[in-house]
């Protein structure tokens, strides 16, 4: 079954060029020109993928990837923003809203089908079925499912992947280079700067005060360690 990808894009030559080099690489595409109905068409017939311009009629991309992290049904969904906003504030705030990734214009095909790709590899299941429980923790990696102090805990596949790997190895310190050649693997678009966002994020979800972790510990100069509290 192909991977399905929803793209809102209201560029008629952009959207034509992206249903092209998709469709050619094996992924079955549904077009959006602006953001009205993306949302009750997902949840009928949820896609592998969202693929967002910012800038698009009846509201912005920002806006609905918001609304697509807070529905419980497409809230892990990868989510990529293609746009023409290359400012690093821009790339920041899409990540920090819940982007899995950021492309800006103009794009390679041959870019945007790499990373299209490195996303959903990030969304496929792991082979291990551990089941973790780290003080008021849980996390079930076979499901992705974390569990804090009782309550499931929505997460992106990235926020997952990254906290999986920091509590496989608790105690070590990672450098922000290691973190993306384990948890992203293809680091040839992402920069350092995406593991403090993502680090940020995880902690807002795990921690009683994410200003002062229990568990997610900045070492500074080299990176960050996850602890077991005592």
């Amino acid at each position: 079954m192909q991977p399905s990808i929803f793209v809102v894009e209201d560029e008629a030559d952009i959207a034509r060029l992206i249903r092209h080099h998709l469709e050619s690489s094996g992924f079955a595409i549904r077009s959006f020109t602006s953001t009205h109905n993306v949302i009750s068409e997902a949840e009928k017939q949820p896609p592998s993928l969202f693929l967002l311009d910012i800038m698009v009629p009846g509201g912005d991309g920002l806006t609905l990837c918001r609304r697509l992290r807070d529905n419980g049904a497409l809230g892990a969904t990868p989510i990529i923003f293609l746009t023409a906003k290359a400012a690093e504030s821009d790339r920041i705030l899409g990540l920090e809203l819940g982007g899995d990734d950021y492309i800006t214009k103009p794009f390679s095909p041959r870019e945007l089908i790499a990373r299209v790709k490195a996303v959903l590899r990030r969304f496929e299941r792991p082979l291990t079925k551990d089941v973790m429980k780290i003080g008021d923790l849980v996390i079930d990696a076979g499901a992705m499912i974390l569990t804090v102090r009782g309550n499931q805990i929505g997460t992106t596949a990235t926020e997952f992947r990254l906290l999986e790997y920091f509590s496989s190895h608790p105690g070590r310190v990672f450098t922000r280079d290691q973190l993306l050649d384990a948890v992203w693997r293809d680091t040839s678009f992402v920069t350092p700067r995406s593991v403090d966002v993502y680090v940020r994020r995880i902690r807002e979800k795990i921690e009683n005060d994410p200003e002062n972790p229990r568990y997610l510990k900045t070492v500074r100069g080299a990176g960050y360690r996850f602890e077991v509290p005592k």
